[in-house]
């Protein structure tokens, strides 16, 4: 079941985060030394905390039958009916069983609640399977970007959404 984190949820939200954004750090070689920026080692719950109550943020979670959180997403308000998705994540044990895919159709219908009629993401562009799942969702590969603090280029993506 898919629903919003309340600031209950912050703390575990945080720990499917790391742990999701961890098994990319592992498989690229990030580090806290050489990318201290990227998401597993930068989200915390004061970030969390922070995003839900200064900008326009919406949070969701994944829960299991128990009420365990296994994946999460965000989506930020942007204008130009626009928004951001950012950090969804699935708990790598839960992976493979298209609840990624459930929070992506999620995001959808709540990016269309929210008068959004596209959808903007950043990924990590070395990340050439992730790339691949956002296209085949139909996604658009816009264009890249190289920063200092990263050691990986930043890909981004964008869905038109029919509303």
């Amino acid at each position: 079941m898919i629903k919003e984190i309340s600031k209950n949820d912050v703390s575990e939200c945080v720990k499917v985060i790391r742990s999701s954004f961890m098994t990319i750090a592992e498989q690229f070689g990030f580090t806290i030394e050489n990318a201290p920026r990227f998401t597993a080692f930068a989200a915390t719950e004061e970030r969390l905390l922070y995003q839900m109550d200064n900008e326009p943020r919406f949070m969701f979670g994944y829960f299991d039958s128990d009420g365990k959180i296994i994946g999460y997403y965000s989506l930020l308000m942007q204008d130009k009916g626009e928004c951001e998705l950012s950090n969804l994540c699935v708990l790598p044990e839960y992976r493979h069983k298209k609840i990624g895919h459930e929070l992506l159709q999620d995001a959808y219908r709540q990016a269309k609640a929210h008068e959004r009629n596209k959808i903007n993401i950043g990924i990590v562009e070395e990340n050439t399977v992730l790339r691949k799942w956002y296209e085949n969702a139909g996604f658009v590969h816009i264009g890249t970007e190289k920063f200092d603090f990263f050691p990986f280029t930043c890909g981004y993506m964008v869905k038109e959404l029919n509303c």
